[in-house]
């Protein structure tokens, strides 16, 4: 099989470096710099010929700056001779743009499928996508992983009685109903949906609540918190339908943006646990310092394992989303 180079953007160095110390190689060097009149450059500066190489980077915000610097990395790894570029893209952005809600919108999320598949990327890599059906989205494989598993131990660890007969995990709207089911099936826990509408980016109404909650401690789940509305709404509904005051959120990906910070930190939660899909910000430095307990799970030995198997041709089943 050809060596393998495992290279980074800028989104999220960190969570690369720990994936390259899982797997015992050195992370390859590139440097991006602007242009005084603002383009990007890129050059890598190791040796790529012959090699299989994997660029990490998720999409995180700024979107449009991260994804264009993801494009030039494979660009310059083609150009330089590999055999095979797979983009490892823990957060991908636009995800939730997979549909249009209106007459007169682009399907965002199948527009930036076009542009990686133009930018000569053979694989994805992603973790916990919005939807499952993005996958049709792509001309090339699309490897989904999913962070329930490291989340749910984490939860299950807990020694607050998560997994015990007095919590329920709760969908937040109906587009996590499948995760939330994944959820309860690992920690043996019923399941209850919030049924929302979302009415702007920031603003959303609950409908109504399926499900026993009353007396109950409740987990929230999500695939991401981005702007924190959908999780005020839920525990608004949920406190009126009568749980308990306990609330444990749980997202892969910990966006955190807008007035996050500030909403969070209003719900007096027990616990906030996301994963280092996106890097560390100053908003999650600002909720760590609150009362709010903050506690991030580390995906780098999942996105370890699965450029280990990838390179070695070996099976993945274990390690992605199945709905």
């Amino acid at each position: 099989m050809p060596p393998l180079t495992l290279l980074a953007g800028s989104a999220n160095v960190p969570l690369a470096a720990a994936v390259a110390r899982d797997l015992g190689v050195p992370l390859g060097v590139a440097s991006l710099q602007r242009f005084p009149d603002g383009e990007l450059h890129v050059a890598v500066r190791d040796s790529l010929r012959g090699r299989e190489v994997y660029v990490l980077q998720p999409t995180t915000p700024p979107f449009e700056t991260h994804l264009l610097e993801l494009l030039l990395l494979a660009d310059a790894c083609r150009r330089a001779g590999a055999t095979r570029v797979t983009a490892v893209m823990p957060y991908f952005g636009y995800a939730r743009q997979d549909r249009r809600a209106g007459g007169r919108e682009p399907v965002g999320a199948r527009l930036v499928g076009d542009l990686l598949s133009a930018g000569r990327i053979d694989r994805l890599v992603a973790v916990d996508l919005h939807s499952p059906t993005l996958e049709g989205f792509f001309a090339f494989p699309l490897e989904h992983l999913t962070a329930v598993p490291a989340l749910a131990n984490a939860l299950a660890m807990d020694g607050g009685g998560v997994g015990g007969g007095d919590s329920v995990v709760v969908a937040p709207d109906l587009g996590a109903a499948r995760l939330a089911d994944r959820y309860a099936r690992a920690l043996n826990l019923p399941v209850a949906m919030v049924h929302k509408t979302r009415i702007t980016g920031e603003e959303v109404a609950v409908r109504g609540l399926t499900g026993e909650v009353a007396g109950r401690a409740p987990v929230i789940v999500d695939d991401m918190i981005s702007t924190g509305a959908t999780v005020v709404a839920a525990v608004a509904a949920l406190r009126e339908a009568g749980c308990r005051p306990d609330f444990t959120v749980v997202a892969t990906h910990g966006l955190l943006v807008g007035e996050a910070p500030a909403r969070l930190r209003a719900l007096r939660l027990k616990r906030l646990i996301v994963t280092d899909t996106v890097a560390p910000s100053a908003a999650t430095a600002g909720l760590a310092a609150t009362a709010l307990a903050i506690q991030t799970v580390t995906i780098a030995p999942l996105l370890a394992e699965a450029v280990r198997r990838l390179h070695e041709n070996r099976s993945l089943a274990d390690l992605l989303v199945h709905s």
